[in-house]
């Protein structure tokens, strides 16, 4: 938490609350339904809320922001970021429906109201997004395939409307079919050595009518 409000330092009371209601969620959903790995649970923070947020320091979300998060597993990066951005509308899916029933707890017990979760597969998600955003569900080109018809067409951000993705170590090789990638090491804002070889990798996508 002490990280989180060090970099996000103009967080409200009620964000403040939600962030730190995280812990004793995902704690007592995880003894139920493990969704995050027993190791990574007592690091939530930097490995998974943190992690998330990076998203954040590459592209802050206006107001009126359509996400579409997929495979997004126990709500990450989605529900972080539903936090930190309550006027953006999040729509997180998975394939697996216990995940899906961790996170719509999660939101519930937050009082979200920015966040509905779905299980659904990517193919078949429905709507126009500015920002696609998952954290290292699958190679590039595959995730591009699922989801390459369903960006909007206005642009309302610094970065233009794609996807936004989390991965880790050496991507030349799976992105090398992207020239209009960027990679943004995660290291260059949060100084914590699991950040050492995490990437943000926006991919900018044209609307397809």
């Amino acid at each position: 938490m002490e990280e989180i409000i060090k970099q996000f330092p103009n967080l409200t009371d009620n964000q403040l609350v939600q962030f730190q209601k995280l812990e004793a969620l995902y704690h007592d959903w995880n003894a139920k339904i493990n969704v995050i790995s027993r190791k990574d649970i007592d690091e939530l923070y930097t490995k998974h809320v943190l992690h998330s947020l990076a998203i954040a320091k590459v592209q802050p979300f206006e107001p009126g922001t359509y996400i579409l998060d997929v495979g997004t597993g126990g709500g990450f990066p989605g529900i972080p970021l539903a936090i930190l951005f309550p006027e953006t509308r999040f729509y997180l899916i998975d394939v697996i429906a216990k995940k899906i029933k961790v996170v719509q707890a999660v939101a519930d017990g937050l009082g979200l109201k920015n966040v509905k979760a779905e299980q659904m597969r990517a193919e078949n998600a429905k709507g126009d997004y500015d920002f696609i955003v998952s954290r290292a569900v699958t190679n590039m080109p595959d995730f591009y395939g699922w989801i390459k018809d369903k960006i909007k067409k206005q642009n309302k951000h610094t970065l233009h409307n794609g996807i936004l993705y989390l991965k880790g170590g050496d991507l030349t090789e799976e992105l090398k079919d992207f020239p209009k990638a960027t990679e943004y090491s995660i290291a260059d804002f949060f100084s914590d050595p699991f950040f050492e070889t995490k990437k943000v990798v926006h991919l900018p996508l044209q609307f397809k009518p």
